[in-house]
């Protein structure tokens, strides 16, 4: 039903949220469709969820450019999530150019609005381990 509301062209947060569901059931080429589909017609939070698809790989092979694309572009809607997860993209390098500045000043912006995860990174003096200590072991 989720997919034919889809299709049918509603682009609506409540729709796309929901088809979060679809990844829970392991039906990945679903969650990616309705997850696509929602970040192009500019549902943010799908942004975000279609930028930890493309991380991770779920669905596919991981494709950091892609996960820092839809990252990028959350940001630039002025998600506070999408401003944390692509400082962190720029601070490492993930998928961009790293761009420490930048990404130090769009953590700081995330941790402004309130990310808590971004104020402990920025409390950390940028120090990745404090939030990923695997991924930067």
């Amino acid at each position: 039903m989720l997919l034919r509301k889809i299709e049918m062209g509603a682009r609506d947060s409540v729709t796309c949220s929901l088809a979060f569901n679809s990844t829970k059931y392991d039906d990945h080429r679903s969650a990616r469709f309705i997850a696509r589909v929602c970040a192009e017609a500019g549902i943010v939070k799908a942004m975000t969820w279609m930028s930890s698809l493309e991380g991770s790989g779920v669905g596919g092979p991981p494709d950091p450019k892609a996960a820092a694309m839809w990252n990028r572009r959350a940001a630039e809607a002025g998600d506070p999530i999408g401003k944390f997860n692509y400082g962190v993209d720029l601070l490492r390098g993930s998928g961009v150019a790293q761009d420490v500045q930048t990404g130090r000043k769009l953590v700081d912006q995330a941790a402004s609005l309130g990310v808590e995860v971004a104020q402990q990174l920025a409390k950390a003096n940028y120090d990745l381990s404090v939030i990923t200590p695997d991924v930067e072991e």
